[in-house]
This record gives structure tokens, sequence and C-alpha cells, in this order.
């Protein structure tokens, strides 16, 4: 059953876990109209030539929604396999490979943190030892300087600038950072703040997301 929670300045956000029987981790996160379903594979063994002898090899994969997956995706892929790889106890499983595939459900605005949050609930679904939780927040910065956080697609093509922040659970420190249009560093500090700001929600969904299952369990 889909768990689902309002939080102020984020859009509704909702997931569900264990949905595949395949991978051994799954979940879908849905933020207002945008939702990704995560799948995580692993640790599982790999092929000689790509396996690292002191920790695991994390891959990320972007399906869109129709067609093949685009430099966009590509850029996706590379910046949460960063994130995972920061928190990923992966010297744990040294010789293996854990896989996260991402599929689009629907893009509704702030897809990469909506990616950042399924690929955690996954992770986590999956069992995988980790150093923190992470989730990901999207802002938005219009030409007045307003600030949006979780801005949809309207918002975002309104927007001269969009920046997306991977943000961990224990010290809520910034990993990974996606930005695109111009903002002055003061503004990049004002959008730091507010992401930090919506992650501790986040990590209350996610806690309480998880404790609801155990219960039911």
């Amino acid at each position: 059953m889909m768990e689902v929670a309002e939080e102020p300045g984020l859009r509704e956000i909702g997931c569900e876990h264990s949905l595949l029987s395949r991978p051994d981790g799954s979940a879908t996160f849905v933020q207002g109209d945008t939702s990704v379903l995560a799948g995580v594979y692993g640790p599982a063994e790999i092929k000689v030539s790509r396996e690292m002898h002191d920790k695991a090899t994390i891959e990320v994969m972007v399906r869109p929604k129709v067609g093949l997956p685009a430099i966009q995706d590509k850029n996706h892929e590379q910046l949460i396999r960063e994130t995972c790889e920061s928190v990923i106890l992966g010297t744990l499983h040294p010789r293996t490979s854990i896989t996260i595939v991402l599929q689009v459900i629907n893009d509704g605005g702030s897809i990469l943190s909506c990616f950042l949050n399924a690929a955690c609930m996954a992770m986590m679904d999956a069992g995988l030892p980790m150093n923190a939780m992470f989730c990901g927040v999207t802002c938005a910065l219009d030409d007045d300087g307003q600030l949006i956080i979780d801005p949809n697609t309207k918002d975002q093509k309104e927007s001269r600038a969009v920046l997306t922040f991977a943000i961990e659970s224990s010290e809520k420190k910034v990993l990974t950072i996606s930005s695109r249009g111009a903002y002055s560093p003061a503004e990049l500090q004002q959008c730091i703040a507010a992401a930090q700001n919506s992650a501790q929600k986040i990590f209350h969904f996610y806690r309480d997301s998880v404790k609801r299952r155990y219960s039911k369990s």
C-alpha cells in the first residue's frame, strides 16, 4: 500500500516498498505528479574484468518513460552513482556488483530528486549496508529571486536556475549537486539551507514509512 505524506514546501510525497519480486530490493517514490520505480540487484557476481578487489562496483541505470536514455539521463546516472558510492559500505562486499535500475513512471518536475529518493528507499529495502541515508531536494529560482522547493515542470521551465542537492541524513551534508542556470553565491547558500530543511522532512517520512512497514509485518 502506498504511504503518503504532505510536507510544507514539498509536493505530496509517497512510497511503496517491495513491489517487484526479482530485485533484492525495490521501491516506488512519488512527488506530486512525478513518480519513479527503483530496483536494486546485488551484491552479486561480476565479470573479473570489471571487479574491484577492495569494494563493490556500483552501477546505475536510468530508463526513461519512452525511448532510449538521453545525455541528461547519463548525467543523472553519474550523479546518482556518486551519491550511492558515498554512503554504501562497499568494502564489505569486494569483487561484487550492486546495480540500481531507475524507471521513470511519470516526470512532472524535480525528476532527479525523485530518482535519488527512490534509489535510497530501494537500497534500504534491499538491506544494503550504508553509513547514512540520503535524499534529493530540488530548488528553483525565478527571475525575482523567489525560491521554489520541489518545483513542477512549469516552475522549472519558468525559472532562471534549478539546483538539485543530494543530502545525507547524519550531518545533513551535501553529497552532490546538479545545477543549471545562473545564481549568486548567496542564492546557492539560501538553496542549500532550504534543501537541508526539506531533507529533514523527507528523512522523517522515510523513518515513518519503514516503521509502519515493519509494524505491519
